[in-house]
């Protein structure tokens, strides 16, 4: 580690990253960054290991979700209102299932890059870069709008910001009262005739509130009930970005990465010896890792050894996101990789990444019944081999959009073209998040005892 600087990652093989055609505006670009003021301090950051490190031990939930992608054109306040609202409700909704606090973490102010399958894209002919996310270039299939743009990390930093600052004052200014949460989700509940086992848990949630003000303690007099912590994460794919917005801690001294609370590396850019790594290792935020398919033992164990070497809880999260049909042949192994090895990590799972398909009209979708299958054999391999499933991580809006087909609201192949709006993979839409959060809540319940292992 005493070899590690932001800027080391440089000297290592780099993936995922675009090519500026202008190096002198990009290195302008970086170094105006690097003057900013940080969009989130230290001392939030080693909150998150702290409360992460509850998750690890079996003692809290993770629900992380959000935009898969953001834009600058969705930046409105009712849209980050909007989401901000139904991630609450999920929050409530898994509380009350694990009986443990949830840990809240969203994919926002900061998620804007997208790591693509191929370096261009042609339609009718025509070869163009492809779409890499807001921050780098524009979604619009045109040769201008393709070619990155060093300035669009200044837009991209702003906006974080502003959402930063509206997101604050939500969860500290009274719109996170639990009774006005619990209350959108018994709308939620009357709107969308949902099943009498998700109205047995509203009903729960109700008796709860009640309780607690018939023993005095209500929102005016306890900030618990009407306040609540939350924190951003992004995949840190953009590294000249990371690199700009990393400071040091003015009281340990320890570098931070400022662009979020929780960074995390992409299945495709997890190489050891890689450049994204090399960064990873050196920043003290809780961090995460996607595990697909292809990931090896030999490969995890490399990287629990470069990012988390001292075995600290609450530093690493293990995102496991392999698809439906493939889970059971591949968590397993990692499961006993980390227990062999005696680490301490938190296991999460992303539904989303792994059953995305192609429905007949072109449109890419991601089936609501995979999805909670996914969801449902990840506990399952946890309950059976005496580990802690410890978390969620969803693509969600809380726009009413229809870019998964199924859930309670009933969105078909037919209808994903009545608001399919998302810039690159499809989301959740508000109502099929939160029964979701129904649906894990049942879940969490079947693991409230979990054996004491180093791997929670």
């Amino acid at each position: 580690m005493s070899s590690w600087t932001p800027q080391s990652w440089r000297a290592k093989p780099v993936l995922q990253v675009p090519t500026y055609p202008d190096q002198a505006a990009l290195e302008i670009a970086e170094a105006r960054l690097s003057r900013f003021p940080p969009l989130v301090f230290a001392g939030e950051a080693r909150g998150l290991k702290e409360d992460l490190a509850e998750v690890a031990r079996g003692n809290a939930f993770l629900l992380q979700g959000g935009d898969c992608a953001e834009s600058f054109a969705e930046h409105e306040a009712n849209h980050i209102r909007d989401f901000f609202q139904v991630f609450l409700q999920m929050a409530v909704v898994l509380t009350h299932g694990a009986s443990k606090p949830v840990v809240k973490v969203g994919r926002v102010a900061g998620q804007f890059a997208k790591p693509r399958s191929a370096d261009t894209e042609t339609v009718d002919g025509v070869e163009l870069p492809s779409y890499r996310g807001d921050i780098i270039n524009g979604i619009e299939f045109n040769a201008e709008q393709r070619v990155p743009d060093p300035q669009r990390m200044i837009m991209g930093y702003r906006q974080s910001a502003a959402t930063l600052n509206l997101l604050r004052a939500f969860a500290s200014g009274g719109f996170a009262d639990l009774t006005r949460v619990h209350e959108w989700t018994t709308g939620f509940m009357k709107g969308k005739n949902g099943s009498p086992r998700y109205e047995e848990t509203a009903n729960k949630i109700d008796d709860a509130i009640k309780f607690m003000a018939a023993l005095g303690i209500t929102s005016e007099n306890t900030p618990a009930l009407r306040e609540t912590k939350f924190y951003t994460s992004h995949e840190a794919l953009l590294l000249g970005y990371e690199e700009a917005l990393t400071r040091r801690d003015s009281i340990t001294s320890d570098w931070y990465a400022t662009s979020g609370h929780m960074l995390w590396i992409g299945d495709r850019t997890r190489q050891p010896t890689g450049a994204h790594v090399e960064y990873f290792s050196g920043i003290n935020n809780p961090i995460g890792v996607k595990c697909g398919p292809t990931m090896q033992r030999d490969d995890l164990l490399a990287l629990m050894d470069k990012l988390n070497p001292s075995d600290e809880a609450g530093r690493l999260t293990l995102i496991a996101r392999f698809g439906a049909e493939k889970v059971g042949d591949h968590l397993p192994a990692l499961i006993e990789t980390v227990k062999e090895a005696g680490r301490t990590v938190v296991w999460c799972c992303d539904p989303m990444h792994g059953n995305t398909i192609k429905a007949s009209s072109g449109y890419k979708t991601r089936p609501f019944d995979k999805v909670l299958a996914e969801v449902k054999e990840f506990f399952d391999i946890h309950r059976q081999m005496g580990t802690y499933a410890g978390g969620v991580h969803f693509e969600m809006t809380g726009d009413d959009v229809t870019e998964c087909v199924g859930g309670v609201s009933a969105v078909t192949e037919a209808s994903l073209s009545d608001r399919y709006h998302t810039h690159c993979d499809p989301r959740l839409n508000a109502s099929q998040a939160l029964e979701l959060a129904f649906l894990v809540a049942e879940e969490i319940r079947g693991q409230r005892a979990p054996e004491v292992a180093r791997t929670a």
